[in-house]
């Protein structure tokens, strides 16, 4: 199968893959394509392949049973579930799904709102009635939701948005690896704090958590957890609620909709962000653990795998007129979050992050609009987050 080397793909991919993604998929669902680092590797596109290798026991996220990443060191923050494979990820899951409760996450609903209203108070406040969304709301929001949870609310966040930045992001494999180990640092010695201080919050909680046979998470699993649900816990959703505005401004009928019926609509337009243009544009590498069928390809053992959640979103199989933004759509099964033993343990508090920060900012602003003057967005530059850097909005 010839290698496809989509290195020299327009300018435009990050502004909008999806055509690039329509092409590849024409041509068929599965591909061996040729990354930024001059790696071969597999890359679907497909919704069915998507789900299939998603949730394919074949394909596991264990990559240090593979030869060719023998000379990788891990460290302390790749002991997370996302790195892992059954029945280790069975056990870390359960120990974290034993505190990371729905009761726990409804229970903050008052504090989201709380933290939403204060936020647009002082972009109100903003004499020039302009302002970066990212930056006044979209990041601050699930940023200070997760560190409450966690219980970590003096976080020096500046720091810790830049070791997160490069990971998700590297400027460079020397920059990332350095990252790497900054953050196990940073992480070990923010449970020790917590470990001695104490608390009700979620950290705190995981600490002392056992299972019935006395099992509980190590030190080095409490750093790859509490690096997890920090970095996942934030990232995401400040691009699904930068998304979604961007998508709810750039289509006025679609805008006019959900601000005539909140209570109706409401929580199918986040699905439909979601699902039309959504935070994660391709799931974390998996490895095929032996050959695996898929989409008509064989997939030889110790390759890795991209599955393109952004490319199977837009599959016209799954979901007619993929390209267009309709809030009303019935987009139930789309793989945002994920599918499988590996699906978002966190899906139900970004939704609900989301429906509040949506509604509450267009309720605040009735004429919100963007404030780009025709500029170009600059865009993260990382094959997992799918967002830009400023959202100028004005009202």
């Amino acid at each position: 199968m010839p290698v496809l080397d989509i290195t020299g793909y327009a300018e435009d991919f990050n502004a909008y893959p999806y055509e690039y993604y329509k092409q590849m998929r024409e041509a068929g669902p599965v591909h061996r394509v040729r990354d930024a680092h001059g790696e071969e590797i597999w890359l679907v596109v497909g919704y069915e392949e998507a789900r299939q290798a998603l949730a394919h026991p074949a394909l596991g996220k264990n990559w240090r049973v593979h030869e060719r990443y023998v000379d990788i060191t891990a460290s302390e923050v790749n002991q997370n579930m996302l790195e892992m494979d059954p029945p280790d990820h069975t056990r870390l899951r359960r120990l974290v799904a034993r505190e990371f409760t729905s009761r726990r996450i409804e229970a903050l609903r008052p504090r989201v709102q709380q933290v939403t209203d204060e936020l647009l108070d002082a972009m109100a406040a903003q004499p020039e009635r302009r302002a970066d969304l990212v930056d006044a709301f979209a990041f601050p929001l699930p940023m200070t939701v997760i560190c409450e949870l966690l219980g970590v609310p003096d976080l020096d966040r500046e720091p810790f948005r830049i070791m997160s930045n490069e990971l998700l992001a590297p400027s460079s494999p020397e920059a990332e690896l350095k990252a790497n180990q900054d953050m196990a640092v940073y992480m070990a010695g923010l449970i020790e704090r917590k470990r001695a201080a104490g608390g009700d919050d979620l950290l705190s909680a995981l600490i002392r958590t056992t299972d019935e046979d006395g099992d509980r998470l190590g030190p080095e699993e409490l750093i790859g957890m509490a690096f997890l649900l920090l970095v996942a816990g934030h990232e995401t959703t400040v691009n699904l609620i930068g998304n979604g505005v961007r998508a709810l401004l750039a289509h006025p009928d679609q805008l006019a909709a959900l601000r005539a019926d909140f209570d109706g609509l409401l929580d199918g337009a986040v699905e439909e962000m979601l699902r039309y243009d959504g935070p994660v544009e391709n799931a974390t590498f998996r490895f095929a653990h032996e050959d695996v069928e898929l989409g008509g390809v064989t997939i030889a053992k110790g390759d890795p795998v991209l599955v393109s959640l952004a490319g199977s979103s837009h599959d016209p199989e799954r979901y007619p007129e993929p390209t267009s933004f309709d809030i009303r759509r019935a987009p139930q099964g789309h793989l945002a979050f994920g599918h499988g033993i590996h699906f978002c343990i966190g899906a139900p508090l970004a939704r609900m992050e989301a429906r509040i920060a949506v509604r509450a900012l267009l309720e605040r602003f009735p004429d919100l609009a963007q404030a780009s003057d025709g500029a170009p967005y600059e865009w993260i530059t990382a094959s997992l987050i799918r967002g830009v850097k400023r959202l100028p909005v004005r009202w």
